[in-house]
């Protein structure tokens, strides 16, 4: 199951990323494969060939951007939110070993690319929601439980 919550930034960047595929990327590539195809033979014209599938792939992403975008929500900071973990904390665990983690809880569609965000569809972020400082809590994973205290929560 995936979450349909974003924040303000993740919801932006996805914008912005369509309308860069849409206004400039597209057109570029639209037009090296009209230029591809006008030199004839297309069955063994490597420019026609790859140009056609980079379009391929940047109308897929084109058209999963806009429907992703329709269905988004977008969740704002809230004031009442200080002091417990909900969508958007900065949060810094530690485990019995002295090892700290330090990540924020977003969208799924925000972490690619980032090694300090996660899905609130994760266990982890599950596991830590509603949770305030000095609580533990229990993470289901594929070894076992494994318990984490919360050390500190942010919201800038």
């Amino acid at each position: 199951m995936r979450t349909d919550l974003i924040t303000r930034e993740g919801f932006e960047a996805l914008q912005h990323e369509l309308n860069y595929l849409w206004r400039e990327k597209r057109p570029d590539v639209t037009a090296k494969v009209a230029w591809a195809a006008s030199l004839g033979d297309r069955s063994e014209n490597a420019d026609y060939q790859y140009n056609k599938k980079l379009l391929r792939e940047t109308d897929r992403r084109i058209r999963f951007l806009r429907k992703r975008l329709e269905v988004l929500r977008v969740v704002d900071y809230s004031p009442q939110q200080d002091g417990k973990v909900f969508f958007g904390a900065w949060v810094e665990i530690e485990n019995e070993r002295g090892e700290q983690l330090n990540f924020r809880i977003v969208g799924p569609d925000e972490i690619y690319g980032r090694k300090d965000y996660i899905s609130i569809d994760s266990p982890m972020a599950r596991a830590l929601l509603k949770k305030s400082v000095d609580d533990d809590a229990l993470v289901p994973t594929p070894t076992g439980n494994k318990l984490w205290f919360i050390t500190q929560i942010r919201y800038s």
